[in-house]
């Protein structure tokens, strides 16, 4: 029997997308030869995946898990709406979640933990499951988030099944307060980040790079007025400006006449203890992602199929 290396094995899954299972499979029963092991890939439906990872992948799922004090979310791309009603795809998405809570909260650290009842890894499990479907997916990112007393509150829009959407949140309260109620607070202030989009928790977590853009188009607006005048404009617009974005500073959209801030402060009656609204999550799919402009994938199925 050849002498199969974790260089070789490497080298194969470089050239075909497939599993290290498969390409260690592959290479032991071509006898370590290289090109043969590619071959037999092929043969199998296993080397499809690298054909295929160039396609954008902009739809899928994003799944939300959640354990009490700590919970994770994830976003799992596919080509098309529909390889994301598919129930093999849909049962990866939730395990990834699941998987992501005793994780590291990385992208690294979740695409090399073990996939539950199969002896590979999550990234591989993805490769065989884009061998099997047919179509590029990408595991895109993760985040985890933990207290040490209070609750982690989720909630997922357009929900297709437990856990499944295509806008997953969470937020993170800090507190002693009876639980059930924090929890239910949670999930109200998570559908409001669903609904409203903060950029951050509150001014400090703005990114410099945007403060500076808002102040210079506030500088803009009012060029030629006095150096002093102008340093007050953009201190007030500033403030304007993070009322409409940060978390804290935002209306409450279940009730217009109080700020996220405030409602964490009358609720510390109602939980029995000061809330402490550390953290929060907003995931929507595909954002940010460029989609290419031409036909779309069912097109270009159909148009491949004219032509065979």
């Amino acid at each position: 029997m050849a002498n199969i290396t974790a260089a070789m094995v490497k080298e194969l899954r470089e050239k075909t997308g497939a599993g290290m299972m498969d390409c260690k499979g592959a290479l032991n029963e071509t006898g370590g030869d290289l090109e043969a092991a590619v071959d037999w890939l092929r043969k199998k439906g296993l080397a499809k995946a690298a054909k295929k990872a160039g396609r954008v992948a902009a739809e899928g799922l994003v799944a939300v898990e959640s354990a009490g004090r700590h919970a994770a979310v994830v976003e799992v791309n596919s080509e098309t709406d529909f390889v994301a009603r598919n129930d093999a795809f849909q049962a990866f998405a939730r395990e990834a979640a699941k998987i992501a809570l005793n994780s590291d909260g990385t992208l690294e650290g979740l695409q090399a933990a073990h996939f539950p009842g199969a002896s590979e890894t999550v990234a591989d499990k993805l490769q065989s499951l884009i061998a099997t479907i047919g179509e590029n997916m990408t595991l895109r990112r993760v985040t985890k988030l933990e207290v040490s007393k209070g609750v982690i509150a989720s909630y997922v829009h357009n929900q297709i099944s437990d856990g499944l959407g295509k806008i997953g949140v969470l937020v993170a309260l800090e507190s002693e307060g009876d639980v059930d109620a924090l929890s239910a607070l949670g999930r109200q202030i998570a559908m409001h980040v669903a609904a409203t989009n903060p950029v951050a928790l509150d001014a400090s977590g703005v990114d410099a790079a945007t403060v500076e853009r808002e102040s210079n188009i506030l500088r803009e607006k009012n060029a030629g007025k006095p150096d002093h005048v102008m340093a007050k404009i953009v201190e007030s617009g500033l403030k304007s400006y993070y009322k409409e974005v940060t978390l804290l500073e935002q209306p409450f959209v279940h009730d217009g006449s109080k700020t996220i801030s405030q409602v964490l402060k009358e609720a510390a009656g109602k939980v029995g203890a000061p809330v402490n609204l550390t953290a929060f999550v907003r995931y929507a799919l595909g954002e940010g992602i460029e989609k290419e402009e031409g036909p779309d994938f069912a097109t270009e199925v159909a148009q491949q199929a004219g032509r065979a």
